[in-house]
């Protein structure tokens, strides 16, 4: 099968990094005990217009910093040490001059990141850091300037494209005990860090409900006894998509469970219930094209560049020839289809396929799950209700344990 490019950047929306509802106290709190360990950032401001702009953010303390562009989408990214962000609420949501928007958060332990998207190419005039002096607070200061798409491109080949960030999560061979014979199942809660994924109007953020169902369901899992089980992140980190991949292939998966939650934006309809998703090159509707393109963007979120990733990596994303594989997705799916649509709310068309980068390894079975929409009312209701979290998370447990049996009796059958 001949092997392709593939497009690493296509583009997505906007995530915060904010608390919100219920967990305002319990987060300030956190902040204020995490304050001695970690600098805080507590305001930013955005000046300018489209030829200057300044980008200023205060902080506890000083911090040490690292400024540079990236292009196709232009962005400016600036690296910090581990960070506190307590921003008010829509922080970031809309910019001034040639900043569009900003996000933040962590994409590594004992790392955090600002990424700007800024609407045409920039030269960095300046960028630095004052101390806290005459009761104001220490200062990181960016000066942006237009310039044009020759220079910007001349001046990033100049630099160097800087080194992808570093996931947390490890991709080390995992030796299982000696015969120990239980399958490893790789639940892959979606975003995380920097990467806040769909966020509710009311501040809920997909990060979170995905982590705490996969948790929940990880949970579950091991208490069978039947499995393995591996989470790509287990705390609100940032993994690129590749390495959630990675992490899969050289542990020798025997399935692949990404776990996501979707949303519509205002005036595009309505639309609630769950959704499973297999890997295909052409989307199976205008939806799951469009979730495929939105959930594919993660490394940009992240101001991540991944042009530089090895061959045996780019042979993980495109070669897809192993046909076994895609037959095992598709039936999970349609086990598992069957056996959440007895305790949850299910989408209109539950099943569906597009070009998800987190399913194309060649030899993994692997399936997306959205588990419904921070849009809908009523679905948020259920993604942040245990009650529905410990139902629906049995349910998937059924499928994975219905996977297995048939599984193996076809495997027993086939060795007669």
């Amino acid at each position: 099968m001949a092997i392709r490019a593939v497009d690493l950047t296509i583009f997505i929306g906007l995530a915060l990094l904010t608390g919100a509802g219920t967990a305002w106290s319990a987060e300030r709190a956190e902040i204020r005990a995490g304050a001695a360990a970690h600098p805080v950032a507590t305001d930013t401001r955005v000046g300018g217009d489209d030829s200057q702009t300044r980008f200023v953010i205060d902080f506890s303390k000083k911090v040490e910093m690292r400024a540079f562009t990236l292009a196709d989408p232009y962005r400016v990214v600036i690296d910090l040490p581990q960070v506190t962000f307590n921003l008010p609420p829509k922080t970031g949501e809309t910019g001034r001059g040639l900043v569009k928007a900003f996000r933040f958060g962590l994409v590594m332990q004992g790392g955090s990141r600002i990424v700007m998207d800024v609407g045409k190419p920039v030269r960095i005039d300046k960028a630095f850091v004052v101390d806290a002096a005459a009761g104001q607070p220490a200062r990181l200061v960016v000066d942006l300037a237009a310039t044009d798409r020759d220079s910007f491109m001349k001046a990033l080949a100049a630099e160097g494209r800087p080194v992808r960030a570093a996931a947390t999560g490890g991709v080390e061979r995992e030796n299982a005990p000696k015969g120990d014979p239980r399958p490893i199942i790789v639940l892959d809660p979606g975003h995380g860090g920097i990467d806040n994924g769909a966020v509710a109007g009311t501040g809920v953020m997909e990060k979170d409900i995905v982590l705490e169902f996969a948790t929940e369901l990880r949970d579950q899992l091991e208490r069978s006894g039947k499995y393995r089980v591996v989470l790509t992140r287990t705390d609100d980190t940032f993994i690129p998509l590749i390495d959630r991949v990675r992490m899969a292939r050289i542990r020798q998966a025997a399935l692949f469970v990404s776990i996501h939650a979707d949303a519509i934006k205002k005036g595009e309809g309505e639309a609630q219930g769950a959704t499973v998703y297999t890997l295909s090159e052409t989307a199976s509707d205008a939806d799951a094209g469009r979730l495929a393109e939105t959930e594919n963007r993660a490394d940009v979120i992240a101001g991540i560049d991944m042009s530089h990733e090895p061959g045996d990596v780019a042979d993980i994303l495109i070669d897809l020839a192993q046909r076994e594989t895609k037959a095992f997705s598709l039936h999970f799916a349609r086990t598992l289809v069957g056996d959440m649509k007895k305790v949850a709310r299910m989408h209109k068309n539950p099943m569906k396929s597009a070009g998800f980068k987190v399913l194309k390894a060649p030899d993994v079975p692997a399936v997306l799950i959205e588990l419904g929409y921070v849009s809908s009312k009523d679905d948020l209701k259920l993604l942040t209700s245990g009650a529905w979290r410990t139902k629906t998370a049995g349910a998937v447990s059924q499928a994975i344990d219905n996977f297995f049996t048939t599984r193996m009796a076809g495997a027993a059958a086939g060795s007669r």
